[in-house]
C-alpha cells in the first residue's frame, strides 16, 4: 500500500514538472486542443512596433481576466474571452482600449508629449528604457538631425556622467571618462559589434555621427552581458536603416563650408522592397583647425543590407570605415608647435548576422564581424628645442624633439550566439518570464611595430564568455539578473553578475504622474592591452601575468514624470570602485627598467540630475547636473603629485553640467545648447615652474539653425563656441574659438 502511495506521489510530481517544462518550452500554459484566442500587434502612430506594451483583458463588468506583454515584434496573444475589452499600456505613449470583437488587431498608441525610447544595448533584447534598471540615454534620429554634431564624442558631452577631453583641435585625442572611470573602461559597439583596442583603449577622435540611426550610453558595469571592457559603461552606435514601409528609394546629399578652413559634405542612398532593403552613404569632413600643422581630415563610409530569407527569418550585413588623417603640434599654449609630426588612424569594419524567430516563444540570432585598426604616429625631422612656458611659469630647462615612427596594426574576430526564450505570459499572477542564453568569442590579433628601430612584434589572444541572463516582468516591477563566465588567455577565468530592478511606485497620470524607482548593481573587468602582456622594452616591460583591472558599481535612482507627460526629473546616485588598475612600476631605479604591475585603486561616488521639459508641443528642454566625489586610493604613481592618494581622479571634474533647448515649427528648427564643466585635477606635463595642477574648466555654448527652403532643399547654419570662450580641455591645448558653418542639404 505504502508502495502504491509513493508511486503515486512521485508520478504526480512528474507529471507537475512535465506540465511546467512544456509551459516553459512553448511560452504558454497548456490548454485544451483547438482553445480560441485573441492575438494582436502593438505600433505606434508611425507604424513603429511597440516590444512589452502592457495589455490587459477586462471582462464587461470591468474585471481583468488576464494581462500579458507583447514580445520584441509588438505581438501578443491572449485566451478569448465573450465581450471583453483589451486596455494596453506603455510609458511615453498615450493608453489605448479597444474592443476583442476588434478585427484585425492592430492597436495603435500615440506618442505622449515626452516620449519613452525603445533600448538593446541594456539587455541585449529591445526594451523600454522605463523598464530598465540602468542608468540610460539614447540619442534618436531626430536628436541627431537636430543637434547636427559631426563627431559623436562632442554629442555624448551632453551625457549625465560624462567627461569628454580632447588634446587639441578635431581630431585629435579624444578620452571618455564616466562615473569616474578610466579612459579605457567604455565598450564601444557598432550594431553590436566590438570597436575597442584590445585592453579597452578607443580614441574617439575620428567617430563621425554620419549615417548613424541612434546612439545609446548605459553607465555602470555591464561586463555581464558584454564581457572585457565593459567597467563604467556601454556606448553603442546603430547604423541607419530604411523603412521597409516605404517602397521609395531615396538620396540625399548636404554640405557646409566655414571658419578655420572647415568643409564638410556627405551623399546618402537608400531604399527598401518587401525582401531587401539597403543603404551606403559616404561623407568626409576637414578642418585646419587653430594652429599650424594642426589639420584634420577624415572620410566615413557606411553600409546597411538586409534580406528577408523567409517569414521567419532574416540576414543583416553592415559596414563602416573611418579614415583619418591629423597634425599633431603638441602643447602648443606652452611653446611652438611640431611642424611634422603627425597621426593616422584608418579603421573598418564588417559584420554579417542571421536572426529568426523560430517560434512565437523561442528566437536566435547568430553573428560573424571583423574590424581592423591602421594607426600611424610619426614625427620623421628634429623640430627645434624650446623651453616651454606659459604666462610667469617657465620650465627649467629645454624640450628637445625626437624622432619616432610607431605602427599598430589590430585585428578583433568576433563572433556571437544568441538564444532568447519567453518562458511564461501571464504577467499578472506568475510574471512575464525571459531567458537568454549567449556565447561571444574575440579573436584579437596584432602587431606593434618601430619602424625607425625596425622591430615589430606580434601578439594573440582569445576572449570566450558565456552569460545567462532572465528578465521578470510583473505589471509594476521589472527584475533582471545575469551573470557571465569569461575566459581570457591572458588573466584566465573571471566570473561578473549584474542584477536591476524597476518598481512603478505610482502608475498616475495627470499633474502628478508615473513614480518609477530603480537600482542596478554589477562587476566589471578588462583586460590588459596588448602592450602591457607583450611588451618586450625594459623601460615598460610586459607582464604575462597581470590580473583584470576590476569594477564594482552600484547606482539607485529615482523618475518622475509629470503635467500630462511633460516633464520628466531624474535623480541617481552611484558608488564605483575601480581596483587592479594597471600601471608601470620602476623595478631598476639606475636603469630605469620598469614593468607592469595592477597597483591602482579608485572610487568615485556621486549622483545625476537630469531634467526634460516639454512646455508645448515645438519647444523641448533638456539639461542634467553630475557631481563625483572621486578619490585615488592606491596610486599608479605616487611619487607624481597629481595622482597621490588622495586626490580626485585626473581630468574627471567634481561639478559638471549641461542644457539644451530646441524649438521647431513648420519650416525652422532652432538649438541652444551649453556644456559647464567645473574644476578638475590637470598637470601642464611641461615642467613648469610653479607647475599647473588643476584645470579651471570651461563653458560653452553652440547654436543650430535649419530653414526649408522647399520640400526637397534646407538651409543649414551652424555656431560652435558662441561667446569665443579661450579655454584649454587638457592643460597645453588651446580648444578652437568661435567657429561658423553654412551648407543646404537636399533630398529626393
Amino acid at each position: 500500500m505504502n508502495t502504491s502511495v509513493s508511486r503515486l506521489r512521485r508520478l504526480a510530481v512528474a507529471c507537475r514538472f512535465a506540465t511546467l517544462f512544456v509551459v516553459c518550452a512553448t511560452g504558454s500554459p497548456l490548454v485544451a486542443s483547438g482553445a480560441a484566442t485573441i492575438a494582436g500587434q502593438v505600433v505606434d502612430q508611425s507604424g513603429r512596433l511597440l516590444p512589452r506594451a502592457y495589455v490587459r483583458m477586462l471582462a464587461s463588468s470591468g474585471a481583468e481576466l488576464t494581462s500579458t506583454f507583447t514580445d520584441d515584434a509588438g505581438r501578443f496573444t491572449v485566451p478569448a474571452s465573450e465581450g471583453c475589452t483589451l486596455q494596453v499600456s506603455m510609458t511615453g505613449f498615450e493608453p489605448a482600449s479597444v474592443s476583442c470583437a476588434s478585427a484585425p488587431l492592430t492597436i495603435v498608441l500615440h506618442v505622449a508629449p515626452l516620449q519613452e525610447t525603445v533600448v538593446v544595448s541594456a539587455t541585449r533584447t529591445a526594451v523600454p528604457a522605463d523598464q530598465v534598471g540602468a542608468s540610460v540615454t539614447t540619442f534618436t534620429a531626430s536628436d541627431l538631425e537636430i543637434l547636427r554634431t559631426p563627431i559623436v564624442a562632442d554629442l555624448l558631452r551632453s551625457t549625465p556622467g560624462a567627461m569628454v577631453v580632447r588634446t587639441g583641435g578635431v581630431g585629435a585625442v579624444t578620452s571618455l571618462f564616466v562615473r569616474g572611470g578610466e579612459s579605457n573602461y567604455n565598450k564601444v559597439l557598432l550594431d553590436g559589434i566590438p570597436l575597442n583596442e584590445p585592453g579597452g583603449t578607443f580614441n574617439f577622435s575620428n567617430l563621425t555621427t554620419d549615417d548613424l540611426e541612434r546612439i545609446e550610453i548605459v553607465r555602470g558595469s555591464q561586463s555581464a552581458l558584454f564581457g572585457s571592457d565593459a567597467m563604467s559603461s556601454v556606448v553603442q552606435l546603430f547604423t541607419k536603416r530604411p523603412d521597409r514601409a516605404d517602397r521609395q528609394p531615396h538620396v540625399a546629399a548636404s554640405f557646409e563650408a566655414g571658419t578655420y578652413g572647415t568643409a564638410r559634405g556627405g551623399a546618402s542612398v537608400s531604399g527598401a522592397s518587401p525582401r531587401f532593403d539597403y543603404s551606403f552613404g559616404a561623407s568626409r569632413y576637414h578642418t585646419d583647425n587653430n594652429v599650424p600643422n594642426n589639420q584634420f581630415g577624415n572620410t566615413t563610409l557606411s553600409a546597411s543590407v538586409g534580406v528577408v530569407l523567409s517569414d521567419s527569418a532574416t540576414l543583416r550585413f553592415v559596414g563602416r570605415g573611418e579614415l583619418e588623417r591629423t597634425g599633431t603640434p603638441g602643447q602648443t599654449a606652452f611653446g611652438r608647435p611640431d611642424l611634422d609630426a603627425f597621426f593616422t588612424r584608418h579603421d573598418g569594419v564588417g559584420g554579417v548576422t542571421f536572426d529568426q524567430q523560430v517560434t512565437t516563444a523561442f528566437r536566435q540570432r547568430a553573428s560573424y564581424s571583423l574590424s581592423v585598426s591602421h594607426q600611424r604616429s610619426a614625427d620623421l625631422f628634429e623640430d627645434p628645442p624650446y623651453t616651454p612656458q606659459f604666462g610667469d611659469r617657465v620650465a627649467p630647462f629645454a624640450f628637445s624633439d625626437f624622432t619616432f615612427d610607431s605602427r599598430t596594426n589590430l585585428q578583433r574576430h568576433h563572433a556571437s550566439y544568441q538564444a532568447d526564450w519567453r518562458l511564461t505570459t501571464d504577467a499578472s499572477s506568475y510574471g512575464d518570464h525571459r531567458l537568454t542564453v549567449l556565447g561571444d568569442w574575440d579573436g584579437e590579433r596584432g602587431t606593434l611595430a618601430d619602424a625607425l628601430a625596425g622591430t615589430s612584434l606580434p601578439a594573440s589572444r582569445n576572449n570566450v564568455g558565456a552569460t545567462i541572463q532572465h528578465q521578470a516582468l510583473w505589471p509594476r516591477t521589472f527584475v533582471t539578473v545575469s551573470a557571465r563566465v569569461e575566459h581570457n588567455d591572458s588573466f584566465g577565468t573571471a566570473v561578473v553578475p549584474r542584477g536591476s530592478v524597476v518598481y512603478i511606485a505610482h502608475p498616475g497620470r495627470g499633474s502628478f504622474g508615473e513614480t518609477t524607482l530603480r537600482a542596478s548593481a554589477g562587476l566589471g573587468i578588462k583586460e590588459p592591452t596588448l602592450l602591457q602582456s607583450f611588451s618586450p622594452s625594459p623601460f615598460f616591460l610586459g607582464n604575462p601575468g597581470l590580473r583584470p583591472e576590476r569594477a564594482r558599481t552600484v547606482d539607485a535612482g529615482i523618475e518622475q514624470r509629470l503635467l500630462g507627460d511633460r516633464a520628466k526629473i531624474e535623480l541617481t546616485w552611484f558608488d564605483n570602485r575601480y581596483r587592479d588598475i594597471i600601471s608601470t612600476r620602476t623595478t631598476d631605479a639606475a636603469t630605469f627598467s620598469a614593468q607592469y604591475f595592477n597597483i591602482g585603486l579608485t572610487q568615485a561616488r556621486g549622483a545625476e540630475l537630469g531634467v526634460e521639459l516639454v512646455p508645448v508641443r515645438t519647444v523641448h528642454v533638456r539639461g542634467g547636473y553630475t557631481f563625483v566625489d572621486s578619490e585615488i586610493l592606491d596610486s599608479t604613481s605616487p611619487f607624481d603629485v597629481v595622482f597621490q592618494p588622495g586626490q580626485w581622479a585626473f581630468r574627471r571634474p567634481r561639478h559638471s553640467g549641461y542644457v539644451g533647448v530646441a524649438w521647431a515649427r513648420e519650416r525652422i528648427t532652432v538649438s541652444v545648447n551649453g556644456v559647464i564643466i567645473g574644476r578638475f585635477v590637470d598637470s601642464d606635463f611641461s615642467s613648469l615652474e610653479p607647475p599647473l595642477l588643476s584645470n579651471a574648466g570651461y563653458q560653452t555654448w553652440d547654436a543650430r539653425l535649419s530653414y526649408d527652403l522647399t520640400k526637397q532643399l534646407r538651409l543649414l547654419l551652424s555656431m560652435d563656441n558662441l561667446a569665443n570662450a579661450q579655454y584649454m580641455e587638457s592643460l597645453g591645448y588651446p580648444a578652437l574659438g568661435r567657429a561658423v558653418r553654412v551648407g543646404l542639404r537636399v533630398g529626393f
